[in-house]
């Protein structure tokens, strides 16, 4: 799993060598979570938009190499979090920072899923 203290330090470093050190985290992992999937496509994106590369030249073959390895599902929400980290990354950070804590707190969601915020069921 990508910890916070990964995502920390994949901010210090150049694009190119964070894309290498996600790639080398997920190279072994069996079954990656769709926000670690999506940190490696958005920094693909990143680094498309930063060459001034057409969107997709690239991370298109990335996603496309998902599709049998995961769960359609997995890839999906995988391009999700892909988009939220490009277009709002505060809002994923946080979500990340939230995953990190614990699957018992996302099971608290679960099962009192009344539109309430993390905050507010925790709170």
């Amino acid at each position: 799993m990508i910890s916070e203290k990964d995502l920390s330090e994949l901010e210090k470093i150049p694009l190119d060598e964070r894309i290498t050190r996600v790639e080398n985290l997920l190279k072994d992992k069996e079954s990656p979570r769709p926000f670690e999937l999506g940190l490696l496509l958005a920094l693909k994106m990143g680094q498309e938009i930063r060459e001034k590369k057409p969107l997709g030249s690239e991370s298109g073959d990335l996603v496309a190499s998902w599709s049998g390895k995961h769960p359609e599902s997995v890839v999906e929400e995988a391009i999700a979090f892909a988009k939220e980290f490009l277009l709002n990354p505060a809002k994923i950070a946080e979500k990340i920072k939230a995953g990190l804590k614990g699957d018992e707190r996302s099971e608290a969601q679960g099962a009192n899923d009344k539109g309430e915020s993390p905050e507010e069921t925790n709170g």
